[in-house]
This record gives structure tokens, sequence and C-alpha cells, in this order.
């Protein structure tokens, strides 16, 4: 069954716990057309994973072991079948809150047939802590997550020291952690958070960022973006065994 569709939804505290916690998103009301609802109706048993609060038997879900992919906020998902399309070899798993973006991703994702993606419509935090084994992904990809530009609003972002570790956690060792933000200042908390998390190196050396990689398509609004002098930042991680310190 495909979770609810609830517009103009801009907070659902569940119980204490959640009223707590502060959310990195708000769930604003969008267009959402009726090819989405459509995909929503037929394409959610297919492709979507109900979120229900208990460890997540993968290979079950997919039918196959095999190396997996987790993107955190896929947006539109562009991204994601852009993966999932020329990576055969490995399952993707997408996690995102807004309805329209994955009724889009629903629909192209039958458009192309493709075998190799799941999709959580759920909060990730939640997901990553509930539904999720340790160890359980080779990469996590995180793109573009909301800046929260004030800096009132700056205790709003997704990557904060206790979401790093439990990144961390659900990456094997080896595992590859990839953000990309187009907020410089995002990128220096980024930075702040990720390079002083043990157990994380920064492949590019501290303080470091790499090329955009060809497993993630420049988007549209980064194509715009860059005409009008703007910079991209992506900041690849890899797991490794923390340093022992005398």
């Amino acid at each position: 069954m495909a979770p609810p569709f609830n517009r103009g939804v801009t907070a659902t505290p569940i119980d204490t716990h959640e009223a707590r916690r502060i959310r990195s998103f708000v769930l604003r009301q969008g267009r959402f057309s009726p090819a989405q609802q459509r995909a929503f109706d037929q394409l959610w048993p297919r492709f979507g994973l109900d979120y229900a609060g208990t460890p997540r038997d993968f290979d079950a879900a997919f039918g196959r072991r095999a190396p997996r992919i987790l993107e955190i906020g896929f947006g539109n998902g562009e991204a994601l079948l852009h993966s999932a399309l020329r990576d055969s070899g490995r399952d993707h798993v997408g996690i995102e809150v807004h309805a329209p973006g994955v009724g889009r991703l629903l629909n192209a994702l039958a458009a192309a047939d493709v075998r190799n993606a799941r999709i959580y419509r759920h909060d990730a935090v939640e997901v990553l802590e509930n539904e999720i084994a340790d160890a359980a992904f080779d990469e996590i990809r995180i793109y573009f997550p909301d800046p929260w530009h004030k800096k009132r609003h700056h205790k709003r972002r997704l990557v904060n020291p206790g979401f790093a570790a439990l990144l961390l956690r659900k990456l094997a060792m080896g595992g590859r952690l990839h953000l990309a933000t187009d907020w410089r200042d995002y990128a220096e908390q980024m930075w702040d958070v990720l390079d002083a998390t043990p157990g994380l190196t920064n492949v590019a050396g501290a303080r470091g960022h790499v090329a955009r990689p060809d497993w993630r398509p420049q988007t549209h609004f980064e194509t715009r973006g860059r005409k009008l002098g703007h910079g991209v930042w992506d900041l690849l991680y890899e797991r490794s065994e923390p340093q022992v310190r005398d």
C-alpha cells in the first residue's frame, strides 16, 4: 500500500520523541499531478518500500544479494535513476519525503523498466535508525540537502555530528559517503562535522573536495547556477578504521 499523500502538511510528530527531534525538512504543499497520483496507485507495490520500523531484508526486497547504494533526499530522482541504469550490478535504495518527487521517480523507473531500485517515502533518520542494519550499504549519497541558509535555521541542517555517526554505522568498511552542496557555508559545516568523525576519511584530504564524479549527473539547476558563477562542492569520504591515539 502506498503511503498516504497529505497536501499542505508542515509537521507530523507522532509521539513525544518525534516532537522533540528537530527535523531537517518541512513538508510543503506542492503540485501533485494526476500522473503522479496514478504512479502511487499503480507503481508503489513494484518500487515502494513501506516503512514498518523493523529491520529490512533487502535481499528479499530485490530478490538477490548485491552491493547496495542509499540516496537520502533524492528530490525528483534524476541521480538515482541515472545511477541505477548505469550500475545494474548494485541495488539502489532512495529515501524522499516529498510526494511529487516520489511520483516522478516512480514513473521514470517504470518507463525505463528499472529492476534494481526501491524507494521509501519517509523520514530518513527513522529509516536509518529502525530499518537499516549496521554496515548494510556500500555507499551513501546525499545531494544538495536543504541548506537552511538563515543562521537561526542552521540547527535544522541534516549533517550534524549525531547524523554523521548514524551514517558511519550504516556504511560497510571501505564504504563511501558522497555529499554535494552549492552553499559554501554548508560545505564548511560538512567539513567541520565529517572531517572530525572518527572512522571517516576525506578522500581529498582535510577540508578537501573532488570534481563531480560521473555517477552524479549535473542537474538543470546546477547547470544554471554554474553559468551564474555559483560553486558546487562534492565531498567524498571512505569508512576506515578509526585511528587509535596514544
